[in-house]
């Protein structure tokens, strides 16, 4: 059975979006522009409630691997939002992309597992590739695609997002399987977002339906999350007799200018074969030099290398994350970016 990811859509005023007609073949041809080699993706800032206007339209938010599909006549690759080329390991991602009947195009979008439910699930990408530093390859996962940034030789980064949505919306027509579009939805983004929350799902993204895609984390796109979740670097962890694994919690840390602060500790999350995976992993890093000073019994200390997805349920006054749950560790090729405290969303 396909498992089809669940709409935002739950009242009729709410309105999806419309294919545009297809392109005039007989229309002028257009000068070409040359294709990137990569294009530093365009992220999403967090904030606490959705904007307003018919200025924004909404997207599912989904908890996978953000990647980029270069269609290219001498064949076809997988980009990391990193830069790492990962084509091997999304085969059925790639193999979809080569039937798509286009001669060059760039897909941005977000690799992921369903459940029967139609959500994403980021323990279950992983445990298809894996796990962190798996060398699987990843059958189960499928591509939601919700940008064009290159199509049929011109670069559409410079145009405006409704415009792209256009035009990807018409290039993805009745496609299905292992590549498929994210729906678009306009309407009231409160709403759209309690919707979203009472499906279980991670939360919603914005967009600025008339902005170009400018890299990096400009505001015209944010993320509202229904509940919390970031990645924190662990420094290191706390020794338990107790618990399985001899993990009592993990150390985490936030970037704040070029410094780590300490966020807090996590202890729930994993079961113990995660721990002493966690534990082996974090001895190869010990140091006697921690990243942030702490002071404790049974603190052991590791270099800031592992980052850890962290799912939470806010801030105490004093920075550190309440309620927090870990979810697993982030690939390095997927150049996680670790939490800033610059962005945290005023309380």
């Amino acid at each position: 059975m396909t498992r089809r990811a669940k709409p935002l859509l739950q009242d009729e005023h709410l309105l999806k979006s419309k294919p545009a007609r297809r392109r005039d073949p007989t229309q002028p041809h257009l000068p070409f522009d040359p294709m990137p080699d990569r294009v530093e993706p365009c992220l999403a800032l967090l904030k606490k409630v959705p904007p307003k206007g018919p200025d924004w339209a909404f997207e599912v938010k989904w908890d996978g691997y953000r990647l980029a599909i270069h269609i290219e006549p001498k064949g076809v690759r997988i980009i990391t939002r990193g830069g790492h080329d990962w084509t091997h390991r999304f085969p059925t991602i790639a193999e979809a992309a080569r039937k798509l009947g286009v001669g060059t195009a760039i897909l941005d979008g977000e690799a992921v597992v369903l459940d029967n439910e139609g959500h994403s699930d980021f323990g279950a990408l992983q445990r298809s590739l894996g796990g962190r530093g798996g060398k699987r390859s990843s059958t189960e996962s499928v591509f939601m695609a919700f940008d064009l940034l290159y199509f049929d030789g011109h670069d559409l980064t410079g145009t405006e997002l409704s415009v792209r949505r256009h035009l990807l919306e018409d290039f993805l027509d009745g496609v299905t399987g292992a590549i498929r579009l994210s729906d678009e939805v306009f309407g009231d983004g409160a709403e759209l977002l309690a919707n979203a929350c009472s499906m279980g799902i991670e939360g919603i993204i914005a967009k600025h339906r008339d902005q170009p895609y400018r890299s990096g984390r400009t505001g015209d796109w944010l993320k509202i999350k229904c509940v919390q979740s970031e990645s924190f670097m662990i420094i290191g962890y706390e020794q338990s007799t107790v618990a399985r694994g001899g993990i009592g919690s993990l150390l985490l840390a936030a970037r704040k200018e070029h410094d780590w602060v300490y966020v807090g500790s996590v202890g729930t999350g994993f079961n113990a074969r995660n721990a002493a995976h966690l534990r082996m992993s974090l001895d190869k890093l010990r140091t006697k030099r921690p990243a942030v000073a702490l002071k404790g019994k049974n603190l052991v200390f590791a270099q800031p290398t592992l980052i850890a997805e962290i799912e939470f349920r806010g801030w105490t006054d004093d920075g550190s994350l309440r309620h927090a749950s870990y979810k697993g560790l982030r690939e390095i090729q997927d150049n996680a970016a670790v939490f800033d405290m610059n962005e945290k969303p005023p309380e």
